[in-house]
């Protein structure tokens, strides 16, 4: 029988995670995947999904996650994630679902849509009782107390007030007879709509291969030294660079680098170097460039790998 079970983002750990790919873009449907990219790798990417409840916003946005194909090389090199062609992975496990694990993923999903409907029923009634408990308590130590008439319709009123939020979709509860009504569990008509981000179950996980490689720009090399270094990366699109480095997670951290990436022996204007440096000290960050040093420039005796790239950080002084 197909089981949904929620899984600890820690449990992911060692498994690879797959990257779905597919019109182009690298992305990513499992919230526990995300959860264990971005405490474990320093791999954030970028929220594309819309929400549910605000559709009609683009200031908070859900699942997918899309990465930058550095991201996803990364991984991959890594041996943290495998690429899967989402397309072709779909249609073979339609082809290939039976009907008996059709019905048992239904089921599954039946059965966790109840369990959420009894949580909420019964987060519902302690609501209201803590409510009714505070309530009450304050009427009786209230030096202008109201008639107990009085006392007993407010507390009905503040009942229905703290229980309308968590009562949409399940039946109404008739009102008590006794001087402190005290809301009692009802058998819910219907289960909550479970929706799956993932299609596994009822498909089979997606096989792990490391033939699809995603292709790397030119700036990667930086890319991968930055992260190798510790910071998280992020797209830098409002700020004209290529990428935005933190030295910690974003949700907690400004950003201390405006990055672009440069070939060893590719040419630029003066003019952008004076752009940056002025960009990035007007925004209180530092101006990064750095490129992959050429074979010759790795001296006798070093290693190559993180050695690799030279970066140079470049700050407005002024005149």
């Amino acid at each position: 029988m197909t089981h949904l079970m929620p899984v600890n983002p820690d449990q992911l750990a060692d498994q690879p995670i797959p990257i779905s790919f597919t019109g182009g873009r690298y992305l990513l449907f499992d919230v526990n995947a995300i959860t264990c990219l971005r405490a474990q790798h320093h791999i954030c990417g970028v929220l594309t999904g819309s929400i549910p409840h605000l559709p009609q916003q683009n200031v908070f946005l859900g699942i997918p996650v899309e990465l930058m194909p550095e991201e996803a090389r990364l991984l991959v090199e890594k041996g943290v994630a495998f690429v899967v062609d989402d397309v072709a992975w779909h249609r073979k496990g339609l082809r290939e679902l039976r009907d008996e694990d059709e019905k048992a993923f239904l089921q599954a999903l039946e059965t966790r849509g109840w369990e959420a409907t009894r949580a909420a029923e019964k987060r519902a009634v302690e609501r209201s009782e803590n409510a009714l408990k505070k309530r009450s308590a304050k009427l009786a130590t209230s030096a202008e107390a109201n008639t107990p008439a009085a006392a007993e319709e407010e507390i009905e009123n503040a009942a229905k007030t703290d229980s309308t939020d968590e009562r949409l979709f399940t039946p109404s509860t008739p009102p008590s007879s006794s001087t402190f009504p005290r809301r009692t569990p009802t058998a819910p008509t219907e289960p909550h709509i479970i929706t799956p981000t993932i299609s596994y179950p009822p498909f089979p996980p997606p096989p792990q291969s490391t033939a699809l490689l995603p292709p790397a720009p030119p700036s990667y090399p930086l890319f991968a030294h930055l992260h190798a270094q510790g910071y998280f990366l992020s797209p830098g699109l409002r700020f004209g660079c290529q990428y935005l480095a933190y030295p910690g997670d974003p949700l907690r951290f400004h950003s201390h680098f405006l990055t672009m990436g440069y070939g060893w022996d590719e040419e630029f204007g003066l003019l952008d170097l004076v752009a940056g440096g002025r960009l990035g000290t007007g925004v209180k960050k530092g101006f990064l460039i750095g490129g992959p040093r050429p074979s010759g420039e790795v001296k006798d005796g070093e290693e190559r790998g993180l050695s690799d790239v030279k970066t140079f950080c470049i700050e407005w002084g002024g005149m």
